[in-house]
């Protein structure tokens, strides 16, 4: 499956403001703008992943590998 990644080098020093930064994050995915998510911040993967995991049409999934962390999503098949 081909994904529509969306890549960004931005670290933040605290997990309000990486939670801020995930749900306009949320809300791009869910328009579709793209389906996944690489970052080095595991703040942000974090809370994307759990924000992602709140939609019904979404299965989450995450991979780190290294100092990257990625998220993204498929469509729920049940």
């Amino acid at each position: 499956m081909f994904h529509k990644w969306n890549k960004e080098n931005i670290i933040f020093d605290g997990l309000h403001e990486a939670d801020v930064w995930a749900d306009s994050i949320t809300n791009e995915i869910y328009a579709r703008l793209y389906d996944s998510y690489d970052t080095p911040d595991y703040k942000i993967a974090y809370s994307l992943a759990f924000r992602l995991a709140e939609i019904k049409e979404f299965r989450v999934v995450t991979e780190s590998t290294g100092n990257r962390y990625k998220v993204w999503v498929l469509p729920f098949e049940g």
